[in-house]
């Protein structure tokens, strides 16, 4: 479960109903079906009108993965991982590696060690991972981009919103009643608009280009453990290739975690 948007979600709620109620608006005013229409409803629509099916599809999934997460595989333990395998091939030969396969469950990480099993050039092998790399950075761009795109739309439709309601304002000047609350009501959609594009739409977006980032620097790891298993290096040369991945105060403490275990024996 990814908590940061849940608890950034409550408190961008929280943020603008207590805000409403400190400046003296009800939040009653809130209760605007036209305005919900405009907004959500507008913003959908040029989505449809901007973009194609396949990627329109993509929306609910991208939505799920921003609250629930997204699942990689712990850094330590791919170092851990391609040290073993080094080991193994190095003594027995890439086709030992061969029982190793069926028990992985990464795609990208499996079709990697089958090519260099296969005996594939070292450097066809590089060209095809990297290409597989940069091509699911493009995918990942594509669904960013439908979050971008809405927060984009949201706002300008929100200025729409009250464009209407003031025109449905003007329309009740005989009734003086009516055009305070008319006019109050108009603005309850560039509200919502403005709410909806830069507290949920942007910020969704932004955290997508995050969560792509982290999972294109695993691919990149492991890429460079496959290529290292197939140049044939040592146990300790892939190692330190691969720590370059792990931020620098990880790497350190878990080297004085290994010291003070060591010095206690």
């Amino acid at each position: 479960m990814e908590k940061s948007s849940i608890i950034g979600i409550i408190l961008a709620v929280i943020a603008v109903g207590v805000g409403m109620v400190l400046k003296g608006a009800s939040l009653s005013a809130l209760a605007n079906p036209a305005a919900f229409l405009i907004i959500f409803v507008g913003t959908a629509a040029t989505l449809f009108i901007g973009f194609q099916m396949p990627e329109i599809k993509k929306f609910p999934f991208l939505l799920k993965k921003i609250f629930v997460g997204q699942k990689l595989q712990d850094k330590k333990e791919l170092v851990q991982m391609f040290i073993e395998w080094t080991n193994i091939s190095r003594r027995e030969g890439l086709l030992a590696l061969e029982s190793k396969i069926e028990t992985i469950d990464d795609p990208f990480l499996k079709y990697g060690m089958r090519m260099i099993i296969d005996g594939n050039d070292p450097d066809f092998v590089k060209e095809v991972l990297l290409e597989d790399i940069g091509a699911m950075e493009e995918r990942h761009r594509s669904g960013a981009s439908l979050f971008s795109q809405a927060g984009t739309y949201a706002p300008t439709l929100g200025v729409l919103g009250a464009v209407v309601g003031l025109v449905a304002a003007l329309g009740n000047l005989n009734e003086i009643e009516k055009l305070g609350h008319s006019i109050a009501a108009a603005f309850i959609a560039t509200l919502l608009g403005i709410f909806s594009g830069y507290v949920l739409w942007h910020p969704m977006a932004n955290k997508l280009k995050q969560m792509s980032k982290k999972e294109t620097e695993i691919r990149l790891m492991i890429a460079e453990g496959i290529l290292s298993i197939q140049s044939g290096v040592s146990s300790i040369a892939i190692e330190q290739k691969l720590s370059i991945f792990i931020p620098l105060s990880q790497r350190f403490s878990e080297e004085k975690q290994d010291g003070e275990e060591k010095a206690g024996e």
